[in-house]
């Protein structure tokens, strides 16, 4: 499932999340001891400490990556883009709870294809969506594009640990514990197969800094986390 490319891997995608988008939450926080939560706060710390207007949020399933940026008086309004109507509906849900329905938009959309005309926000966000882009250097080469001068474009995502035994420990995990978690608490073990395989057939958080730099980023820094299997990437636009 993971090696769908172009249009087939993105068609999939998009139903696979559309059909977990209420379990999404839960999943996660099972599987990561809630440690998502902290990881969404320090990436979101990161992109709203040097930038002031609107962030758009790519692959922003459920929001929770746009929720904390709102948190910060400097972030005027988030556009949280997703190709799945579903997990944005969850979205939308969410942000009338917490009190951010005049700040949080959405939008169904592509990340390879932006509807957004050139230099639109301060700030781009992706958190764990990298990996399921069909195109990466050309979705990273539209991020850049609706990214001002001097915005920073911020990406949480799981990479492949450096060390070999921690790769596979890592691996391992993902690819006999998630199937079945997915399996008991969601009722789709397909959607929980694919994400331990996009995952392992993913790279090294060194390779993504790569493709952020020839995408036109500079001063790029890396901070990692959970024992290396998360990184948090972010580069400015020049």
């Amino acid at each position: 499932m993971a090696q769908l490319k172009g249009n087939e891997r993105s068609a999939f995608v998009a139903s696979m999340f559309g059909r977990i988008s209420r379990r999404y939450d839960f999943l996660n926080t099972l599987m990561t001891g809630g440690m998502h939560y902290v990881w969404r706060k320090s990436a979101a710390k990161l992109t709203a400490s040097d930038i002031s207007g609107d962030v758009l949020d790519i692959a922003s399933g459920t929001g929770d990556f746009a929720f904390n940026l709102l948190k910060y008086p400097n972030i005027e309004t988030v556009v949280g883009l997703d190709f799945s109507p579903n997990m944005l509906d969850v979205a939308v849900e969410k942000s009338s709870k917490l009190g951010f329905e005049n700040e949080f938009v959405v939008a169904v959309g592509d990340a390879h294809s932006l509807p957004f005309v050139d230099e639109s926000f301060a700030g781009a966000t992706i958190g764990f969506g990298v990996r399921n882009f069909a195109d990466l250097p050309k979705a990273l080469a539209d991020i850049v594009r609706v990214t001002k001068r001097g915005g920073r474009v911020t990406i949480l995502e799981i990479v492949i640990p450096k060390g070999k035994l921690s790769a596979t420990i890592f691996i391992s995990y993902f690819k006999w514990i998630t199937p079945k978690m997915g399996r008991l608490f969601a009722g789709d073990s397909e959607a929980y197969k694919y994400l331990p395989e996009s995952v392992e057939s993913f790279m090294s958080s060194d390779q993504l800094t790569e493709h952020l730099e020839k995408a036109g980023l500079i001063n790029v820094t890396v901070q990692t986390k959970g024992f290396g299997s998360i990184a948090i990437i972010s580069g400015e636009r020049p």
